[in-house]
């Protein structure tokens, strides 16, 4: 270790290469001890902490060159000491990129706004820009104007059910729902097991072991009239996993079945159709004319023939058969809604 007073470039390892940051955990472990005011030296730092002598100075020259820290020698006590009051380790350091990842990352959790995630995310957030050095400032209201992130629908939640579902799922809380299906105005009541809470697209779901079915099932909050907890708690299988549940769905809805599906998109869309990963699964195939074939292999029609209907003319089914003959079927429904201008007002 130096004597106090004097700079010296950060050390290099045994073979003459730039060392990397050491371990904070060890770091922090040293700073717990300089600031007991106990003076240890290297040698029974090294032994405690089951390192080198070597690796301990590195330690030490990084924490006072690297973090600002006041350590110095004491010769009489034979050991190091902080010369002046540190009040805590400043325990995060971070690059000017990680810094713009945090932001991006903080914007990107604005739908969270209102939910039971915001005050421990906000929470979280105040202490890392309490942590910064003071060189680099966590200003997010200075990004609003050159980042954001924007939803055409933003999901209506009522919070207090919110609240209930996520608390429920972490605690493992068996709970009773009065729930309506999608296109059904009758509520049924479910006694269920919350497995797991997602955000899929934007929207959120509740996968939940149903009694009254004796399967997993998958239910939106916003549909849920009424919730509350049994009493009773419950021990997730082992065996379940929501990465494996919807591998080979569209997106909520999976099955057993397994469907090569094909879909051809002319020139007009074909770029935005490269421009993103839709699926696990995706395999693109370019053809004449700058059209683009897509193919995926998933276990359930339901949400890829809603998503399908979205591009209108531009897309054309060509496997399965299934897939087929429920789009010919949707588009006839909307030309049913649309009928022929002479039928309605004749000339």
């Amino acid at each position: 270790m130096p004597k106090s007073g004097r700079k010296h470039q950060f050390v290099k390892d045994d073979a003459g290469m730039p060392k990397s940051r050491p371990p904070l955990e060890r770091m922090m472990q040293i700073h717990q001890e300089l600031h007991s005011g106990r003076h240890p030296n290297a040698i029974q730092l090294a032994r405690q902490l089951e390192v080198s002598s070597k690796s301990i100075y590195r330690d030490l020259e990084f924490m006072r060159d690297r973090m600002n820290l006041p350590i110095e020698f004491d010769r009489i006590r034979n050991g190091f000491f902080y010369s002046a009051e540190v009040t805590g380790f400043p325990s995060l350091q971070i690059s000017e990129g990680e810094l713009i990842a945090l932001v991006v990352a903080e914007k990107a959790l604005q739908q969270y706004r209102g939910t039971s995630f915001e005050r421990p995310l906000l929470s979280a957030f105040k202490k890392i820009s309490a942590s910064l050095p003071d060189t680099i400032s966590l200003n997010l209201a200075d990004w609003d104007q050159t980042i954001s992130f924007r939803t055409t629908a933003e999901p209506v939640l009522d919070l207090e059910t919110f609240q209930i579902i996520s608390r429920a799922v972490a605690r493992n809380e068996q709970l009773r729902l009065h729930y309506r299906k999608p296109g059904n105005s009758q509520i049924e009541p479910r006694l269920v097991d919350p497995y797991h809470l997602a955000n899929v697209n934007g929207e959120w779901f509740l996968f939940a072991w149903c009694h009254l079915r004796g399967d997993i099932r998958t239910f939106a909050p916003a549909r849920i009239r009424s919730v509350e907890v049994t009493g009773e708690t419950f021990k997730r299988p082992a065996k379940f996993s929501i990465k494996n549940l919807l591998s080979n769905s569209f997106g909520i809805h999976s099955g057993v079945a397994k469907y090569e599906v094909v879909i051809q998109f002319n020139e007009l869309v074909a770029d935005y159709i490269r421009e993103k990963k839709w699926h696990p699964s995706q395999r693109l195939f370019e053809l004449a004319e700058g059209r683009v074939e897509l193919r995926l292999t998933l276990s359930s029609l339901i949400e890829v023939s809603r998503w399908l209907l979205g591009w209108g003319g531009h897309a054309k089914v060509i496997e399965p058969t299934e897939l087929v003959d429920s789009m010919r079927e949707a588009a006839e429904k909307v030309l049913s809604n649309y009928p022929n201008r002479d039928k309605i007002c004749p000339k």
